[in-house]
């Protein structure tokens, strides 16, 4: 690539849980001849993703081209973060030939756009395209949406009451800021709920997109690579909930790390993660636990009751044996005092 020439970047956006992360690590195995660089932004400052993602580091994307920013929005603190992770990563030798972003699950893509204008870059980087993961089964399943029925039943009674929730503001502006949307999880979803889930998107987004059914991440490369979008000078296609503002709030989400002692049943915990779900609301708890007796790291990704659960990677030496999880949900939903008491009772936590 010439240096003369725009470094092409995607930024790959979809909710909490959505498959983003698996994404990037297909992309990254398959990059087609091209060098690949990646940004990882996660909510909490347990680094799971990366970790993921350096532990299948490869010649074409090694783990020096893969960077965290952590505990923060990367559209919010572009001139402390975003800006100079972009201009290390152009500083590479060999440099790049296109960078991924992941977002937060939590991230507004359309803010995030709005850096690329920032004058330190503008003229060296270009958006080749935005790519929104959405969980099939979630979206069929109306987690993302208000209940319209009753909605439309309480405002026969007040027509000034806006019952817009910040999930689906999240998921639509995600889905109208994209060029082209993966459908994941199409397998737990089901063929009914496949075709509700594109049904909805096709109800939010501001125009006709792709939608391509996508699992366990594999699609093919030159599918969501090179589409050559410049996403950064079509703003107006991408409408927003947040159009106007100059800047955007993420209190209406919070997260709390809380670290357990060793465990002695998987299961077990994961049948207490299931119970933040189903009781308390949860959203998505991720991070990693030591288990008694066994020399690996268990690593825990949760969607709601749903629990992914595998051992990843050995303790190395000298390594705190220590479990952490990342909870995050919408902020009244983190009670921090009820997490803990389901899932570090307090005689287990004496232990």
């Amino acid at each position: 690539m010439s240096t003369l020439e725009k470094l092409p970047v995607t930024v790959i956006t979809g909710f909490l849980g959505s498959g983003k992360t698996t994404l990037v690590k297909h992309l990254m195995l398959n990059p087609q001849g091209k060098r690949l660089a990646v940004v990882v932004n996660e909510f909490g400052d347990v680094g799971v993703d990366g970790d993921v993602l350096k532990s299948c580091a490869i010649p074409d994307c090694p783990a020096e081209n893969i960077m965290e920013l952590a505990n923060g929005c990367i559209c919010c603190t572009v001139a402390d973060d975003f800006i100079p992770t972009i201009e290390a990563l152009m500083a590479l030798e060999p440099r790049p030939d296109h960078i991924l972003i992941e977002t937060s699950g939590l991230a507004l893509p359309k803010p995030l756009l709005k850096a690329f204008d920032w004058p330190d870059i503008r003229s060296k980087i270009t958006v080749d395209g935005v790519i929104a993961l959405a969980d099939a089964e979630a979206v069929a399943a109306g987690r993302f949406a208000t209940d319209v029925a009753a909605v439309d039943a309480q405002r026969l009674a007040d027509d000034s009451i806006d019952h817009e929730t910040p999930l689906s503001e999240v998921f639509e502006d995600q889905i109208s800021c994209a060029d082209i949307i993966l459908l994941t999880k199409p397998d737990l979803a089901g063929p009914e709920g496949v075709a509700k889930a594109k049904a909805v998107i096709a109800a939010e987004a501001p125009r006709p997109l792709p939608v391509v059914e996508v699992a366990e991440g594999v699609v093919d490369v030159r599918v969501v690579l090179g589409l050559e979008a410049a996403a950064e000078d079509d703003m107006d296609a991408r409408p927003s909930h947040h159009d106007g503002h100059h800047d955007h709030e993420h209190d209406d989400f919070d997260s709390i790390i809380i670290e357990l002692p060793e465990q002695s049943d998987p299961l077990d915990l994961v049948a207490k993660i299931e119970r933040l779900a189903t009781e308390l609301n949860i959203l998505r708890v991720k991070g990693y636990a030591a288990v008694q007796g066994k020399p690996m790291r268990l690593l825990v990704q949760a969607v709601g009751a749903r629990v992914r659960h595998q051992y990843d990677r050995p303790w190395q030496p000298g390594e705190d044996r220590r479990s952490r999880l990342v909870v995050i949900a919408e902020h009244d939903d983190i009670k921090e005092a009820e997490i803990r008491a389901i899932l570090a009772p307090v005689n287990e936590a004496a232990e």
